[in-house]
């Protein structure tokens, strides 16, 4: 049967009931979650000002996106739009489909934003913006709003080697908006090989200096600051200040503990990763939520008992399998979503082709995280570890 506009405006009224702003300030005063407000307006209408606490499901998507994000049918639902008529159609649908509670602002964010009552407005994206991050904005787990974490995170990588290189190229990619690189080594033709940062031309040229050229030509978003110089106990702390997230990428075993043992004293999480020729391993060390390097490993093993890249040589392939996966694990950390490697250890056999998962338990008596630490500051963890410093895989 063929209906005009009108008859499905009145429909709509029938099923659905409209309440005042009012009425919705008044709901949503200590609301703790229990009510949904669903924004069903476009994006650019929402990313310009909306509702705070408001979810963005925009008319086209209502359908497709509503049981993800609301799965009770029973759930209290506010929907809202600018002037309140598509959110009395969106309140409609929802009523089809089984959602028993829901109903629509009257006058919508015109009316609410007209009574001088506050709301909120998101990062303003540029076009360009839009477009390279289009793919995120689409995940319900990213959108937006993760994007903006993204673009606001700082993070520090230790090594622009093997690992760093496939770390530091999807960061960039991905958006992330500021991204340290220390390393004191400069471009070696035997590194291009895995380091995929580097290429024929920066042969001799600063690592950190060959990282940047790569990195905001593959994305302007993104700062790229580099420390040309080793890590060490007398820099560290400088180094990790500023920033949310370290990754780790050394190849040796002096800067493993002493970048542990820093973030340990400043609450800050290790992505960690280590390769030896044709096997991987990663994990995340996070203060507080899991163990550290130390709980796993609390003596480094006997000088050349664990030969560096260098030495024992490295399939190259491997550490873009590594770093990729410490890449997923800053993300994720960055927008607090899925299960970390928190007190878990990927391993990989890439002879084998197997994978296998390891439970980390904390150790309490963990000399720098357990239940009375007796390590407090950073040591000597050259002459801790019987051996001199090497490079970034």
């Amino acid at each position: 049967m063929k209906r005009t506009w009108n008859q499905l405006l009145e429909e709509a009224r029938a099923a659905v009931p409209e309440v005042t702003i009012d009425d919705v300030r008044g709901r949503l005063v200590g609301n703790g979650g229990t009510v949904h407000l669903i924004d069903v307006r476009e994006r650019e209408e929402y990313r310009e000002g909306h509702l705070e606490g408001a979810l963005s499901l925009p008319r086209g998507f209502l359908e497709m996106r509503i049981e993800e994000t609301v799965a009770d049918r029973n759930a209290p639902i506010i929907a809202y739009c600018q002037g309140g008529t598509r959110s009395l159609i969106a309140g409609k649908i929802l009523h089809e489909m089984g959602y028993a509670n829901v109903v629509s602002m009257i006058g919508g964010f015109g009316a609410w934003k007209g009574a001088g009552y506050a709301w909120v407005a998101d990062r303003q994206f540029t076009a360009d913006q839009l477009q390279r991050y289009s793919r995120h904005f689409l995940l319900p787990e990213v959108g937006e709003i993760g994007q903006a974490k993204l673009l606001d995170a700082r993070v520090l990588l230790i090594g622009a080697g093997g690992l760093g290189s496939p770390t530091a190229y999807y960061l960039a990619a991905a958006g992330v908006g500021t991204i340290g690189i220390v390393d004191d080594d400069t471009v070696d033709r035997s590194n291009l090989q895995r380091q995929i940062l580097h290429n024929e031309e920066r042969v001799g040229m600063p690592k950190v200096e060959s990282a940047r050229l790569t990195l905001t030509g593959l994305n302007p978003d993104v700062k790229v600051i580099g420390y040309q110089e080793r890590v060490n106990s007398e820099n560290i702390m400088r180094l990790i200040a500023d920033y949310d997230i370290i990754v780790d990428g050394c190849d040796n075993f002096p800067t493993r503990y002493l970048v542990n043992d820093a973030c340990v004293f400043t609450g800050k999480t290790n992505v960690h990763g280590s390769i030896f020729q044709f096997e991987g391993q990663t994990t995340v060390f996070k203060p507080g939520d899991g163990p550290c390097y130390r709980c796993l490993f609390p003596e480094p093993p006997p000088p050349g008992a664990a030969p560096s890249c260098a030495e024992a040589g490295v399939l190259g392939v491997l550490p873009g399998l590594i770093g990729c996966i410490q890449a997923v694990e800053t993300v994720k950390q960055i927008l607090g979503v899925g299960r970390s490697l928190v007190g878990r250890l990927l391993h990989i056999d890439t002879l084998s082709m197997e994978i296998r998962q390891m439970r980390l338990r904390k150790d309490p008596e963990c000399p720098v995280c357990g239940v009375a630490p007796t390590i407090r500051e950073l040591i000597d963890y050259e002459e801790f570890c019987g051996l001199r410093a090497g490079h970034a895989a």
